[in-house]
């Protein structure tokens, strides 16, 4: 996963007046759009899981077992084709998986393809191109526009990854805890040590 996401995305020039956005029913039929949207809107509100992963393998997205879709998680209207989710793998409340863009002069498209095990947090936006990696995480409200590492969690936007202390908290947050801990627990004994002295 070297490469960049830009890389892979496939572009479509639209010539003609407007932008692309303007030419879309050249990009999807319009009765296909209309189709894929009523299903994905019909899957984001329902409760039900198993639903949810039927709806999707019709419109043909590549669901494994045991994947999960939060409410209103979405998947890209235009090209849910382009979705790999794979097993036990997490899309959480309102998170957005796109596999298109529209530019002034064309669009682009691309796969999204989200590993095993992986959760993706609410409201986080993928975008075409990317994949995820196994046991991946990204955290909520990010912005995915690179690929994740396998056993790695990002946050942010654009979402970086997050480096991890000894005890699975953020090293920023564990140097904290260590620095102000560590002086208060070591004075702490001393001031003991130095009492007990005294008497």
């Amino acid at each position: 996963m070297t490469d960049r996401r830009h890389d892979r995305l496939a572009r479509h020039p639209t010539p003609g007046p407007g932008n692309a956005l303007r030419h879309w029913p050249d990009a999807k039929g319009v009765v296909r759009v209309a189709l894929n949207y009523a299903c994905i809107v019909l899957a984001r509100h329902s409760p039900s899981l198993r639903l949810k992963v039927v709806l999707y393998r019709l419109l043909g997205m590549t669901v494994g077992d045991g994947v999960s879709f939060g409410l209103e998680a979405t998947p890209d209207v235009f090209f849910p084709e382009l979705v790999t989710v794979a097993d036990d793998a997490i899309v959480g409340y309102d998170a957005t998986l796109l596999c298109h863009e529209f530019l002034q002069d064309e669009y682009r498209t691309g796969e999204v393809v989200v590993g095993e095990r992986a959760m993706i947090g609410a409201g986080a936006v993928v975008l075409p191109g990317v994949t995820i990696g196994r046991d991946a995480q990204v955290a909520a409200n990010s912005l995915v526009a690179e690929d994740v590492a396998p056993e790695t969690t990002v946050a942010g936007v654009p979402a970086e990854p997050l480096e991890r202390g000894r005890d699975g908290t953020s090293d920023e947050r564990a140097d904290s805890a260590d620095a102000s801990g560590g002086e208060t627990d070591e004075a702490g004994r001393e001031d003991e040590g130095r009492g007990v002295e005294e008497r």
